[in-house]
């Protein structure tokens, strides 16, 4: 069976076609334990694009989206050898132009890159379309769902609708390899529940999973999720978008300088404490956005002699000394990182899990991923703690595909009419 996978969420622009055994896990033709041979992969990053504005514009992604998918459609589905010429008498007339028109609202781009691409080559062999449906920005969204309804309706291969977290979920519950220049993915054998983290510039969540596709939200953000606030308090000390990895650096060179400073040294070098909100809340519910606030006044009242009060906050970055800067990105990154870790043991003891996954862009913070691995073994040293593959941290259409895959293995296909297909930005991963 071939998955063609479509991710258009936010600012990632993927397709990519996944070829594996169909079938329940009972069946002597698949197990959770069959490969899954990523045949065809095509990503296109938007960051440079928003890294101006220091932030995603719902309106650019679109664009940028609509003008990218079908060249990286004939790239996936070249990359696996599934993309043949169009030897038959075929040809997109002016209605089926029309009802492509239509399906993407008009977009030229879109338009004219479908017909093309229809012109051009034949029908793949591909079994199902995959399509993120949220959550996300959902002008985003639609991009990737139009893409989807188009090819569905014009080469009739059903539609399998994706939730983007689910997707995040799947990554960190799949081994990788590479056989023969392609990368060959394995679901490992897990004992459910799991408990997911899934932490990214627009979701904070812990999910208990108790089956690919069966989720209950056990806790989440308030207000800003992690990443956000990575994201914002970057801005806050000058760095460039997106600021995630930045602060991590700069936490990382602070540690590592405070590691090898003397003991007279030390005494000399300028920390700072932040709040860690809501970690005895007794519940699974997080806030960041007190503790970004409590770093926009650290930095105000850090400079409020050197910039005229500091009312710029442009001015109070540039304000700041190299080493105020690596002190308020450790700072930041302990209070996130210790309230993150100690919610995921506290639900473990809870709820007696034995596996915890994280997903998500933010997973691929190494101090996370040092804490919390640390932290568990030495409470509950039986658990298993998965990460993804660096790679697929960040949105692709890969894990999507993953995810389609993994609700076949459970024997729940769900797929439904293209043209019912919708948007949803606000998507929880429990529908």
């Amino acid at each position: 069976m071939k998955i063609l996978a479509i991710e258009t969420s936010c600012d990632e622009t993927g397709i990519s076609i996944l070829e594996g055994v169909s079938g329940k896990p009972d069946s002597a033709e698949a197990t959770p334990g069959k490969p899954l041979t990523l045949l065809g992969n095509a990503l296109a990053s938007q960051i440079a694009l928003h890294a101006q504005y220091g932030g995603v514009f719902p309106a650019m992604a679109k664009r940028a989206h609509a003008e990218k998918i079908v060249p990286l459609t004939i790239a996936a589905l070249e990359e696996s050898g599934l993309l043949r010429l169009n030897d038959s008498s075929f040809v997109a007339d002016a209605t089926m132009a029309d009802t492509i028109a239509s399906i993407c609202n008009r977009e030229d781009e879109m338009v004219s890159g479908f017909v093309e691409l229809f012109n051009t080559y034949e029908k793949p062999d591909i079994d199902y379309i995959a399509v993120t449906v949220g959550p996300g920005l959902e002008p985003a969204l639609w991009v990737g769902i139009n893409a989807a309804k188009v090819l569905s309706t014009i080469w009739n291969i059903p539609v399998i609708a994706v939730n983007h977290m689910e997707g995040h979920v799947v990554t960190a519950a799949v081994s990788e390899t590479d056989v023969s220049d392609n990368k060959v993915y394995t679901f490992n054998t897990l004992a459910f529940p799991l408990l997911a983290l899934l932490v990214s510039g627009g979701h904070t969540e812990l999910v208990l999973t108790k089956s690919y596709g069966k989720y209950q939200k056990i806790g989440q953000t308030r207000d800003d999720a992690v990443g956000e606030a990575f994201d914002k308090v970057a801005r806050m000390i000058g760095l460039p978008y997106p600021g995630g990895p930045a602060v991590s650096r700069l936490a990382k060179e602070f540690r590592t300088s405070f590691a090898k400073a003397t003991a007279a040294e030390a005494i000399t070098i300028k920390t700072f404490e932040l709040p860690r909100p809501m970690i005895h809340s007794g519940d699974y519910d997080f806030s960041f956005s007190g503790l970004k606030t409590a770093v926009l006044y650290t930095i105000r009242d850090l400079v409020k002699e050197r910039v005229n009060g500091g009312e710029s906050s442009v001015a109070a970055a540039a304000a700041l000394a190299d080493e105020e800067k690596q002190a308020l990105a450790c700072a930041f990154e302990d209070a996130a990182i210790d309230v993150l870790v100690k919610k995921t043991i506290d639900a473990v003891e809870e709820f007696g899990i034995q596996t915890v996954i994280v997903g998500g862009g933010v997973s691929g913070n190494t101090y996370l991923k040092e804490q919390l691995v640390a932290r568990m073994a030495k409470k509950f040293p039986a658990v298993i703690v998965l990460f993804p593959e660096p790679w697929l941290a960040t949105d692709n259409a890969v894990m999507i595909g993953l995810a389609a895959f993994a609700r076949v293995n459970e024997g729940n296909i769900a797929t439904q009419d293209a043209m019912t297909l919708k948007a949803n930005g606000n998507l929880s991963i429990e529908q």
